[in-house]
């Protein structure tokens, strides 16, 4: 692990450099800010790290908020969290949402990432699943048991949370790495036994492997979703005043899905290519709350890179407070 995350770290200097070359078209004492020092939105471009699977750009649209803005977006697309932390690492994406665990990882990389706002969704869908016929029936009874679980991921945190709240380690079963896509294929042919994992994938595979929940996220996990930026980023007043305009319309929006599940489940549907009654089943589960980045927060998520650690998946500790940014909290409250 250790090599892996100076091997991510060269990797990471390396976009840098290759951002640094590509060149900036605002700063904080350039065309962006105006006369007597106040930022000027309209030569301003937003750089969004954006998902496929949990677009941020679909989601503004939805929500009638991509109306009216005065910056640009410049959007691009990434296949998951890390490489948007990387991104937003290397000076070429300004804003990114991802869940709990890739902020960690960023972290123990020393990433040049700062955590300025924060989500909480419920955590039914977040969860262990089994097959319908399997003979597990508690969380205790995985012992010896092969488990799919992408590294790294949301899911890593649950599968952490639920062998060490029953007695059991990750050396007590057999994790299997795996991508969503072959986690699901490894489950409904009977390779794994189990499958760590979140929304939608916990709707599909009940849908399409004919699984069942043996344990959702409730009491081992924390169900935080973290809306990140770069202290490059928060330097630049024009950016700034972009980043505290977009995250107010992004927060919007996560809200509005709340009232609108099925608009929001259809639109979702179409975007990713699933069935529609499991966009629904994916949306109802993953109601979502707006909350202030505060010491329950930091907390938790220190108790999460610590879990993490012990495992030996990090390779000592990280310390997590120092990547989170507070300005933003005001958002919280007018939401």
């Amino acid at each position: 692990m250790t090599r892996r995350l100076r091997a991510l770290g060269a990797t990471l200097a390396l976009l840098s450099v290759a951002a640094a070359g590509c060149g900036g078209t605002e700063s904080a004492n350039g065309a962006a800010v105006g006369p007597g020092g106040s930022p000027d939105q309209t030569k301003v471009t937003l750089r969004v790290g954006d998902q496929k699977g949990s677009s941020v750009k679909s989601l503004l649209a939805a929500a009638g908020l991509l109306k009216g803005i005065k910056y640009k977006i410049s959007w691009s697309l990434f296949p998951s969290g890390p490489p948007i932390l990387e991104g937003i690492n290397a000076g070429a994406v300004d804003f990114g949402s991802v869940g709990n665990t890739p902020p960690v990882f960023a972290a123990a990389a020393r990433s040049n990432i700062a955590i300025v706002a924060a989500t909480e969704v419920r955590l039914d869908g977040q969860a262990i699943v089994v097959p319908n016929n399997s003979p597990l029936r508690t969380p205790a009874e995985l012992r010896g048991k092969k488990i799919a679980v992408a590294r790294g991921s949301s899911g890593n945190a649950q599968l952490l949370g639920v062998l060490k709240k029953n007695g059991l380690g990750l050396t007590d079963v057999q994790p299997q790495y795996l991508q969503p896509a072959d986690a699901l294929t490894a489950l409904a042919s009977g390779k794994v036994d189990a499958w760590a994992t979140w929304e939608p994938y916990t709707a599909q595979a009940e849908a399409e492997a004919n699984a069942r929940i043996l344990a959702d996220g409730n009491g081992y996990v924390n169900g935080y979703g973290f809306q990140v930026t770069s202290r490059k980023t928060l330097g630049d007043k024009g950016r700034v005043a972009a980043l505290k305009d977009f995250l107010s319309r992004y927060r919007r929006a996560v809200l509005w899905t709340n009232g609108h599940q099925k608009q929001w489940a259809a639109v979702w549907a179409k975007d990713t290519g699933m069935p529609l009654p499991v966009a629904e089943t994916a949306v109802r589960r993953r109601l979502t709350k707006i909350v202030k980045i505060d010491d329950t927060v930091i907390t938790s998520e220190q108790q999460l890179a610590d879990a993490f650690t012990g495992a030996r998946l990090l390779p000592g500790k990280v310390e997590i407070a120092g990547y989170f940014d507070r300005r933003f909290n005001d958002l919280a409250a007018t939401s």
